[in-house]
């Protein structure tokens, strides 16, 4: 069976198969400790469960519009309004069935074969692949920890041609935590200001920032930017509801209006019930979500301390997110990493470290070149202090027997 061209260029989702590989070998009784999931480990507020069983006895369990319940919609319009100070329309609005999903059919929408997508690198892993499922070239803009993961106008205006349909901007970042201030925005603005085309900004992490930093989104930098933003979001970070598959965009109404055209000859609505929870999550009082990032704060600090007392690892202190993006680069020339570099034999460096420290430490982390960078690994610390604390001492432990 001849299988499609698109579908062989993608890899499944290296930091989906980390989480299973470290479920699998805590399933067979191995003490693992897992930093690659990407998702909170806080249950998800009870307030918004008693909303979704409410639904569910209620009868809210049948098909809704392909683009999400009318009061979701409202509540949206409203989060936008009350958080960014951006003003949109119903028909400006629409729910997808999780984050990714909202990339996805925005893809789907906007790109004809070969058009080119600009994406800033370290990245969250799915965006190529699905530029590259809608026919398209993902254009990868390389940063690095000088610039604190964040590309500037110069680099910007390099990798824009008559070919460039959009531009991604994730502020907060997957993988690094680096987050653009109003300025820097302002900065690629004037880049972005007489070029047609898309900028999609992914403000997935928008909620959970440290040490007073103000998120900031272009699309507040006029009306012009406004109409040529898509703003992508959802309640899975912010209100631990990974599980419960509810994204949403807010954009130009006939883009908008396409993506749920597509939406509804594909997956057609998103769960009745969980529309009704995210109904609830962003009409919440907030609470929750600041017990929660207080307690990433604490965690941040604790994994980036950490790991920078670990000889030939640096790590940079994230703005945002729960993640840190340490650089290994250091251990890849001590003694015990020609070792290493015969027994991962073919594999990328961080590849090979990662394969390292499952096996010597039980620590699972995701290999820097899923994200487009191999001097790295990503670590999630959306887990336990405890965690933490012993995955730092296993991680210590196997980096001094290379030195």
């Amino acid at each position: 069976m001849v299988l499609s061209e698109r579908i062989l260029k993608v890899k499944p989702s290296p930091t989906l198969a980390v989480t299973n590989l470290a479920n699998s070998m805590k399933a067979k009784g191995i003490d693992i400790i897992g930093f690659g999931s990407g998702e909170p480990d806080f249950d998800t507020p009870q307030f918004i469960k008693d909303a979704a069983i409410q639904a569910i006895n209620n009868g809210k369990t049948k098909y809704t519009p392909v683009g999400g319940i009318p009061e979701l919609k409202e509540a949206i319009i409203k989060k936008f309004k009350k958080d960014n100070d951006l003003e949109y329309k119903t028909t400006e609005v629409t729910v997808n069935c999780g984050g990714k999903h909202s990339f996805y059919n925005l893809m789907q929408v906007l790109l004809n074969d070969s058009d080119e997508v600009v994406i800033p690198s370290p990245y969250w892993v799915s965006y190529p692949s699905m530029v590259l499922l809608a026919g398209g070239k993902p254009v990868i803009v390389n940063t690095d920890e000088k610039s604190g993961f964040k590309m500037n106008p110069q680099q910007l205006e390099e990798k824009i041609t008559e070919k460039t349909k959009a531009v991604v901007i994730n502020s907060p970042s997957n993988p690094t935590g680096a987050a653009y201030t109003e300025d820097e925005l302002k900065e690629l603005a004037q880049v972005l200001e007489k070029r047609d085309l898309i900028i999609i900004t992914d403000d997935i992490y928008e909620s959970i920032t440290y040490d007073n930093f103000k998120f900031s989104n272009i699309a507040n930098i006029s009306d012009k930017f406004k109409n040529k933003t898509i703003v992508l979001n959802g309640v899975s970070k912010t209100y631990s509801m990974t599980g419960w598959r509810i994204g949403y965009m807010a954009g130009d109404e006939k883009i908008i209006k396409k993506t749920e055209t597509l939406q509804s000859q594909s997956t057609s609505n998103p769960a009745s019930i969980s529309q009704w929870a995210a109904l609830a999550a962003l009409t919440g009082d907030g609470t929750a979500v600041k017990e929660m990032v207080s307690a990433f704060a604490r965690r941040r600090k604790l994994i980036v301390e950490g790991l920078n007392n670990i000889p030939g690892i640096k790590c940079l202190n994230p703005a945002g997110s729960f993640y840190v993006f340490p650089s290994m680069e250091g251990l890849f020339n001590s003694k015990g990493w020609d070792h290493i570099n015969k027994k991962y034999e073919g594999e990328h460096n961080s590849s090979k470290l990662s394969s390292y420290l499952i096996e010597e430490a039980k620590i699972a982390v995701v290999p820097g070149i899923a994200f487009g960078n191999d001097n790295h690994i990503r670590m999630s610390f959306a887990t336990s202090d405890e965690n933490i604390t012993e995955g730092l001492k296993r991680i210590k432990e196997a980096v001094e027997k290379l030195f």
